[in-house]
């Protein structure tokens, strides 16, 4: 797994190194052993530190979960902002939604399975409310720059909170089924048949 660059972005510097190997030794386990299924005890093992220090920097395994989580989150978000940047059209900005959703997924997929997995306990633990928080900024961004394109916006269904899921609902049910082994042929060679698919889907 090479893909600790989402740490070190999220906890960069010297200072944040205990920070980093505690979080990627609790991913491996995460993904390996499960959400439910990882303890303390087995994070502490696999980083070889002490227990204190995971609770002086984490609190707790929640503390961890969410931690992980969220940088996560903000990696795929930023990707997201960055397509989004150079669109001029809706139809342009629903392709790029998409396009990074996959490019994102395939270039981090033991991230992608984390999200996956521990979307559910973070939603239902004490970092619930700032996942609400976080997902509701992200969906009125999103909103915002999808009906920015003037008399174009006009022609996508409504309501609005069903958009996204029309938007990205294939694409995710795709790679969860490309990263459980169910089908082999990587989501980035269908970006143009899921993103034809998204952008028909919100004509009324």
């Amino acid at each position: 797994m090479n893909q600790f660059h989402i740490l070190e972005n999220r906890f960069p510097g010297r200072r944040a190194a205990l920070k980093r190997d505690i979080l990627e030794q609790a991913l491996y386990c995460f993904i390996e052993l499960g959400v439910e299924a990882t303890t303390i005890d087995a994070i502490r093992a696999r980083c070889e530190t002490s227990v204190g220090a995971i609770y002086h920097h984490f609190g707790n395994k929640e503390g961890i979960l969410s931690a992980l989580f969220f940088a996560a989150q903000d990696d795929q978000r930023q990707h997201l902002d960055q397509e989004l940047a150079n669109t001029n059209s809706l139809r342009e900005a629903v392709y790029s939604v998409i396009c990074s959703y996959l490019d994102w997924v395939v270039a981090n997929p033991e991230w992608a399975r984390f999200l996956y997995q521990a979307r559910s306990a973070v939603a239902k633990g004490p970092f619930q409310e700032e996942l609400k928080d976080r997902n509701a900024k992200g969906f009125r961004e999103l909103k915002a720059k999808l009906l920015g394109f003037g008399n174009e916006s006009n022609s996508i269904v409504q309501p609005f909170e069903i958009v996204i899921s029309l938007i990205v609902g294939p694409s995710e049910n795709y790679c969860k089924a490309w990263l459980a082994g169910r089908v082999q042929t990587s989501p980035r060679d269908y970006r143009e048949e899921f993103a034809e698919s998204a952008w028909r889907s919100l004509q009324r």
